[in-house]
């Protein structure tokens, strides 16, 4: 309790700045939490389907259990559904859907990245400008009192390196959830094209036996 206590007098000597930092810390913990509920919520994947789709001439009523056991909302299920509804299809046909799906889930998967990368680049220069209105102060008093009041030049020093301190701090959490965030939704991607080729290989078998027979 008594480290929370000093923390906020401490946050209280940081001047103006420290409320839009805050505020953008704020935003940044709430993007966090957000993509990290989708990924745990939208990004599953069952390591059978991976097996099933990497089979050679799987059976399609295998992949359709599979895929039931997932939430309706989940990407991957989305994207093959896409492929499985259009089985019947010519394989560019499905391909031209499949990769409409794929644009709209990488779209849903990149929602609010830009707020993480906006306030790595902005934290850090708001808490500059801290530092240099917290430096003005001092000099300020300096100029004009000299050292007669050592306490206040000692503040506007505080408020410079509170404001500096606290905008790393911020853009730290925000650039190390951009990268987070940015690897697992490349991998995402990545593992769903690769599945999808696989969907679209069994689909081209189906179409060469059919016209074989």
């Amino acid at each position: 309790m008594q480290h929370l206590t000093t923390s906020f007098r401490a946050l209280q000597l940081g001047g103006l700045m420290v409320y839009p930092l805050i505020a953008l810390g704020v935003l940044a913990v709430a993007v966090l939490l957000d993509k990290t509920f989708v990924l745990i919520r939208f990004c599953k994947l069952p390591h059978q389907i991976v097996q099933i789709a990497e089979t050679y001439n799987f059976a399609w009523t295998r992949l359709e259990d599979c895929m039931a056991s997932l939430p309706r909302g989940n990407y991957y299920r989305r994207f093959f559904q896409v492929i499985l509804d259009n089985r019947t299809n010519p394989a560019w046909w499905v391909e031209s859907r499949a990769g409409d799906e794929a644009q709209l889930i990488e779209i849903a998967l990149n929602r609010w990245l830009w707020m993480l990368e906006t306030i790595v680049t902005a934290a850090p220069l708001i808490g500059l400008v801290g530092t240099i209105i917290g430096m003005m102060e001092s000099f300020r008093l300096i100029g004009t009192g000299g050292l007669v009041n050592p306490t206040s030049i000692t503040g506007g020093v505080a408020q410079a390196l509170i404001a500096t301190t606290l905008g790393i701090v911020v853009a730290l959490i925000a650039l190390f959830s951009f990268n987070f965030f940015s690897h697992l939704h490349s991998n995402t991607m990545d593992k769903m094209e690769r599945l999808g080729t696989r969907l679209i290989d069994r689909l081209r078998v189906d179409h060469e036996e059919r016209g074989g027979a």
